[in-house]
């Protein structure tokens, strides 16, 4: 599917910002925990939650899909997640801390998604193994069992989100008290962690570096309402800033934009927060920054290609340090066709502001980079089409329908 963008266009208005994709997808997998029914609300009509759900299905968990909203029920039957499903998906790989917690066993392909780079889940299998799991690898397949997990003390090497969320289902139903010492910080985390207790499981010190899950027997049906998309809502205040626009972004934790706001204050742009909204306007030129991802609460290695997109239009030099991920600068070719002047040096790019970009034919080779493509097009001069948008329809809800509410001129074909 391809989007086409006539650029020049003002954002103004308001947006609502949907469910956070980084924070109902390891709940979905949570699921797996329970017999009972759960039910999650505001569930964003997104290709990830529909690529998860069918594994589910495919194992035996029965889902209602309602308006905005899904129903969990049943227990799974099988721990062998279809390959053809895992493979379009990173996320899916949560869902073996779950079944071998639930189930004793599972056997997971190696998971797809993103082509951004490296993203080892050795951390993930420290720390089952660490819980008495029996790792084995088996072609492009990885093999747990384990009787009985065993809580305990689990280090991990990098504050990795993917591990904390895995290891933390895992410990929920675990033999004893497991100890997380070097978690991710992120508020998905934190999420993760009510959800559990909610249905009943014992989990203290999320948001933490340190966190404490005191394993159950069994886990309860609930219902639940994850947090906003804080990742969803920074783009839209890039793309807001971008195009010289005004307008509020709604439904938001202005808490979790920290890192996003300064930087977009510290360009130029004017920010105005209450309680679960954020006001951003930009009139005058765009100041050049400097940036660095970093894990949360540092500035998201997701929101990189975003805000790239918007410094190629700053008065002066930008410079962006890629942290997190060692190959996620794939946009950056894509850019320079539209007539950005960036420069790469290993983990740092450097980007020159231009006059203008000029709209092009493009390809979202990721999820954020999409993003970024479609920021650029509705700032540049003429008509964009960012094709293979399949990528975007991964993580944002209604990107189109959104931005046209502001204003945008956009379609999809």
């Amino acid at each position: 599917m391809e989007m086409y963008i006539q650029g020049r266009t003002r954002l103004k208005g308001e947006v609502e910002i949907s469910t956070s994709k980084n924070a109902i997808l390891p709940i979905i997998a949570a699921t797996v925990l329970t017999d009972e029914k759960v039910v999650l609300k505001r569930v964003p009509r997104i290709k990830d939650v529909d690529t998860i759900c069918q594994i589910l299905q495919q194992l035996g968990k029965e889902i209602q899909v309602k308006e905005d909203y899904l129903v969990f029920n049943s227990r799974v039957l099988q721990t062998t997640p279809p390959y053809d499903l895992v493979r379009q998906m990173r996320a899916s790989f949560l869902l073996m801390g779950a079944l071998l917690s639930r189930c004793g066993k599972v056997r997971v392909s190696l998971p797809g998604g993103c082509a951004i780079g490296n993203r080892p889940i050795d951390l993930h299998l420290k720390g089952f193994a660490a819980m008495g799991a029996e790792i084995k690898f088996n072609g492009g397949d990885v093999i747990a069992k384990a009787n009985k997990l065993m809580g305990n003390h689990i280090y991990l090497d990098f504050p990795s989100v993917g591990a904390t969320e895995n290891i933390m289902m895992a410990a929920s139903l675990a033999d004893g008290t497991t100890w997380i010492e070097n978690a991710a910080l992120e508020p998905e985390i934190v999420d993760l962690a009510n959800f559990i207790n909610m249905m009943g499981g014992h989990v203290s010190g999320a948001g933490t570096n340190v966190i404490k899950i005191q394993g159950v027997e069994l886990l309860s049906g609930t219902e639940y309402t994850p947090i906003p998309d804080r990742i969803e809502a920074g783009t839209y205040l890039i793309a807001v800033a971008a195009t010289a626009g005004e307008a509020v972004i709604k439904n938001v934790i202005p808490e979790h934009l920290k890192s996003i706001t300064a930087k977009l204050e510290e360009s130029g742009a004017v920010i105005e927060e209450s309680n679960y909204a954020i006001q951003i306007k930009r009139e005058g030129k765009i100041k050049p920054v400097y940036i660095k991802t970093l894990p949360y609460p540092g500035f998201p290695t997701d929101m990189q290609a975003q805000i790239m997109a918007y410094l190629s239009f700053a008065n002066g030099t930008s410079v962006i340090s890629e942290s997190v991920f060692e190959n996620r600068f794939m946009h950056v070719q894509e850019l320079l066709r539209m007539g950005a002047d960036i420069r790469t040096e290993g983990k740092s790019a450097i980007i020159r502001g231009v006059k203008e970009l000029t709209g092009a034919r493009v390809r979202a080779s990721d999820l954020r980079a999409g993003a970024a493509l479609i920021i650029a097009g509705l700032s540049a001069q003429g008509k964009t089409i960012v094709t293979e948008n399949e990528h975007v329809e991964r993580g944002y809800e209604d990107i189109d329908k959104k931005l046209k509410q502001m204003g945008a001129q956009i379609y999809l074909n």
